[in-house]
């Protein structure tokens, strides 16, 4: 008997963009389906056991997944990654060598980095890319933007035809929006999870100076015109490393 596919909450939060959400044992993970002309791009497998309900969503969009892209690499957020390659074997995976790199069981810091320890729970034997990218790359009608400080190697991913920006966990909105180094009451783990503040927040400036129309993450609601809001958890965010 074939497996079922396990449910998502789909909450369309853009003309090309569908949020999909499940749940850890203690907070909300969120992977996003953005539309292009030759189906899908899924961005983030989140936790394991995903696989079949994201393929389920995009075939009740009216497509297929045709690409996986990850802001970085994180177990809550490649999950499901192995079980789509499976399901998927002829879908592109796309995401940093830096990333891969740590993957690999590789911790070491280049020069220019931080020297802080590398956090969070990254697992290997997962698939490797397909194709690497760096910041300014395409991946369908996505800018790949630099967005370390979560992770060394963490993109962002930037929709040029509505302005929203798929952020990984650069920032949250869970508990209420916060830089990734930052602990809301609800929801310490974002900071347990990131390796330097400092870059953290040198991103985040970075990314609300691209002027988003809405921002999406990895844990938390999507929000329209942010900038404000951006602005206020850089600021909180300063005063911690003041």
């Amino acid at each position: 008997m074939p497996e079922r596919a396990i449910s998502v909450r789909t909450t369309k939060i853009s003309d090309h963009t569908t949020q999909l959400t499940r749940s850890a044992i203690l907070f909300p993970v969120n992977c996003y389906l953005v539309r292009e002309d030759d189906g899908f791009t899924l961005i983030d497998t989140g936790i394991g056991g995903g696989a079949r309900g994201y393929i389920a969503a995009a075939r009740q969009m009216g497509g297929e997944i045709a690409r996986i892209a990850l802001t970085h690499a994180h177990g809550d957020h490649i999950g499901s990654l192995t079980e789509l390659h499976e399901l998927l074997p002829q879908a592109e995976i796309v995401y940093t060598e830096r990333e891969a790199r740590i993957m690999n069981g590789d911790r070491s810091l280049d020069a220019d980095e931080a020297q802080a320890p590398i956090r969070g729970a990254y697992a290997s034997g997962f698939p490797q890319p397909t194709r690497a990218i760096v910041p300014g790359d395409k991946v369908g009608s996505l800018t790949v933007i630099a967005a370390p400080g979560h992770t060394p190697g963490q993109v962002a991913f930037l929709d040029s035809r509505d302005g929203l920006l798929i952020a990984g966990d650069a920032l949250s909105t869970y508990g209420g929006i916060a830089v990734a180094g930052i602990a809301r009451p609800i929801f310490p783990f974002l900071k347990m999870g990131t390796w330097d503040l400092r870059t953290a927040i040198e991103t985040a400036r970075q990314l609300c100076a691209l002027h988003p129309q809405q921002l999406a993450v990895g844990h938390g609601r999507a929000l329209r015109q942010p900038e404000a809001e951006m602005r206020r958890a850089i600021a909180v965010a300063e005063r911690h490393v003041a």
